[in-house]
């Protein structure tokens, strides 16, 4: 049985979205057990075979700053929820909660792999290709070292071989274009470190990639900081919504567009799907010692489901492990003064 700890509490919706997407997850899943935390009245009542309710007496709401999440609400549901990974009782924990907040206790708590000097958070971008891409970080780190970006690429090698089954995944390097002269030192370094990764067999460095890239899904991952890869996210995101939006209006519009619409329904229905940014949410928190994955605060049930889902794949296969094996790999990169490409 995997087990995953949920914060019920978290996001813009808590318990009204997380509840029934955890019930409906653990219908689909016969091998899972969820322990849902949250407060005492938004969890009365609830009741599933394999799922324990945990009580907790705080919540982090998203605007809370870290000094409150961290060192006040220490009964938080997110705080308990993560503490059940650390504690040995589930394999990972999901939140909606704040980012900031997450990020800070799951590091507090649960502390950084051996040769990780910072966690990422690495999501998914849907590409032209029909799959997505994954881009790290989105938002945990907005000043990045060339080190850092390595680890990154090294770690979300691992999580993309987990979720795709994609033994060798592609990682581009996020420039302002493809040759190696381009971008500022830290860039310019860290394409030095990823070559040396490359050749030494830690992941599978593509090159330089730009912001096209992502979409047009030229490698299976793109490294940048956590500045860049939040506009990003942010932006892919909205371009999603407007097109389906433009479309909605434009086979609206008269009688003949209407009659347009229902005869090119099939195509534009799988185009909705393809760019729904919910089937992408599941954000994972790499380089801890312990799997926790976030989930966009606005998430509905079906995207709440979807970050659940990623939690599911990634301790059944291990993730934790195979991030430990390829960092021990490439540690020698990570302290060299100086790199052969």
């Amino acid at each position: 049985m995997i087990t995953i700890a949920v914060d019920c509490m978290g996001g813009d919706h808590g318990p009204e979205v997380t509840l029934p997407a955890c019930s409906l997850f653990l219908d689909q899943h016969p091998d899972v057990q969820l322990i849902l935390v949250g407060l005492p009245q938004s969890m009365a009542g609830y009741a599933h075979e394999r799922a324990t309710v945990m009580l907790a007496s705080e919540v982090v709401t998203m605007d809370d700053p870290l000094e409150v999440a961290l060192r006040r609400k220490k009964d938080s549901s997110m705080r308990v929820a993560i503490m059940q990974v650390k504690d040995g009782a589930a394999q990972a924990a999901v939140s909606a909660g704040n980012t900031g907040a997450l990020m800070a206790i799951s590091r507090y708590l649960l502390k950084t792999l051996d040769g990780i000097d910072r966690p990422a958070i690495a999501g998914q971008i849907p590409n032209a290709r029909g799959h997505a891409t994954t881009v790290l970080d989105m938002g945990a780190n907005v000043d990045c070292t060339a080190e850092h970006l390595l680890q990154f690429a090294v770690m979300g090698s691992a999580l993309v071989s987990v979720l795709s089954g994609e033994d060798n995944p592609t990682v581009g390097l996020l420039n302002i274009g493809e040759e190696a002269i381009k971008g500022n030192e830290v860039i310019k370094k860290a394409g030095e470190l990823l070559r040396a990764a490359g050749k030494a067999g830690d992941l599978n460095f593509y090159g330089n990639v730009e912001g096209n890239d992502i979409f047009k899904g030229t490698a299976d991952i793109v490294v940048c900081d956590g500045f860049v890869g939040n506009v990003a996210l942010k932006a892919s995101e909205g371009l999603a919504g407007m097109i389906v939006d433009f479309l909605k209006k434009e086979f609206s519009r008269n009688i003949l567009t209407k009659m347009s619409a229902i005869a090119a329904y099939p195509v534009i229905a799988a185009l909705k799907k393809r760019m729904d940014h919910r089937r992408y949410n599941g954000g994972a928190l790499l380089g801890l010692r312990g799997l926790v994955f976030k989930s966009h605060g606005s998430a509905d049930q079906l995207a709440f489901g979807f970050a659940l889902t990623r939690a599911y794949d990634a301790a059944r296969n291990n993730l934790l492990d195979r991030v430990r094996v390829r960092i021990a790999h490439a540690a020698p990169l990570l302290t060299a003064d100086d790199v052969s490409i």
